[in-house]
């Protein structure tokens, strides 16, 4: 006879090596005491004197005393003993120990040394795909969102931060690229639709697909602040009637008078208007205070009702500065 040799915890181990001996491997792979109650689950492989290499081995589960880890073990070890010199062998699986009945019995199949981590359900057949099936789904798969977020920032040149808000959501990075592809713009498309339609939805409490303004719709919209014809004002103006009403941004801008104004002597007529009106804002302004020139800007879009061209009531303010 050949010591036993016995791996696991300390606690475990010390215990172990008291019982008496006898020829076995019991390996303690989980040996737990928590708030005074005990666990251990302990492997056990038998092999003949003079054999250095380890057969088979089976786990018997959630032992709750070092009475029953002792019985436990004592009825596997006898078990594989006689299994061995009948000629039989030792199938790889998980045990249970009843201490009521004193014996050690079978709960399921391990599937292999390595892996304990599943085991085979004998009410499942095995299943076959092809790989035709198999390519089939793979190209029937929608485009990632990692996939999403790479093609803005590349194609549309998005910064990194706008790709990953419009492709965070398929529908709402779907809505996205049909608003581009009626406008030409993806920046302007970007900002429309991560500004104006995101705090609609969000006060709303609607999803995407059932918002009233198509994106097509849109679109037009953005053509219209691109040709000059609205401003930036005035185009927020006719977005919320659009919301509202329907209707395409070409005739609501037509309707409402929203147009936006270039003509240099309605421009001049709210310059003047606003330079009589804040002549305190207007002298500084006229005295070289030119970070004024931005709140008189302010002022004649707001006479103007968002009407007036920004680009050239600042050309013409600073004609009057003479700048």
């Amino acid at each position: 006879m050949s010591e036993p040799e016995i791996r696991g915890s300390a606690e475990a181990g010390a215990y172990l090596r008291a019982l008496r001996e006898i020829l076995l491997y019991a390996e303690v792979s989980d040996c737990s005491m928590e708030e005074g109650s005990l666990r251990v689950d302990a492997n056990v492989s038998a092999r003949p004197v003079g054999e250095s290499a380890y057969r088979t081995r089976t786990e018997i589960k959630n032992l709750n005393s070092f009475s029953n880890v002792e019985r436990a073990l004592e009825l596997e070890y006898a078990r594989h003993v006689a299994v061995h010199e009948a000629g039989g062998t030792i199938v790889q699986q998980t045990m249970l120990f009843d201490a009521h009945k004193n014996e050690v019995r079978g709960a399921r199949s391990k599937e292999g040394s390595h892996d304990y981590r599943y085991f085979p359900e004998p009410d499942l057949p095995p299943l076959v795909l092809s790989t035709a099936w198999i390519q089939g789904i793979r190209y029937g798969l929608p485009e990632f969102p990692a996939a999403r977020r790479a093609r803005y920032a590349k194609d549309l040149s998005l910064s990194e931060t706008d790709a990953a808000v419009l492709a965070a959501s398929r529908d709402l990075g779907d809505y996205f690229e049909k608003v581009v592809a009626v406008s030409g713009d993806a920046k302007m498309a970007a900002n429309w639709v991560m500004s104006e339609v995101s705090a609609s939805l969000n006060e709303s409490g609607m999803d995407i697909r059932a918002f009233p303004l198509k994106p097509a719709a849109l679109g037009e919209l953005i053509v219209q602040v691109k040709n000059g014809a609205l401003s930036n004002s005035a185009a927020k103006t006719v977005f919320a009637t659009m919301l509202k009403e329907g209707g395409s941004a070409a005739d609501i801008a037509k309707r409402d008078g929203l147009l936006q104004v270039g003509d240099d002597s309605a421009l001049i007529g709210w310059i003047d208007e606003v330079w009589a009106e804040h002549p305190d804002e207007a002298g500084r302004f006229a005295a070289g205070e030119r970070k004024l020139q931005g709140v008189l800007v302010g002022f004649v879009m707001k006479k103007s009702k968002g009407r007036a061209d920004p680009k050239k009531v600042n050309q013409l303010l600073g004609a009057r500065a003479g700048t």
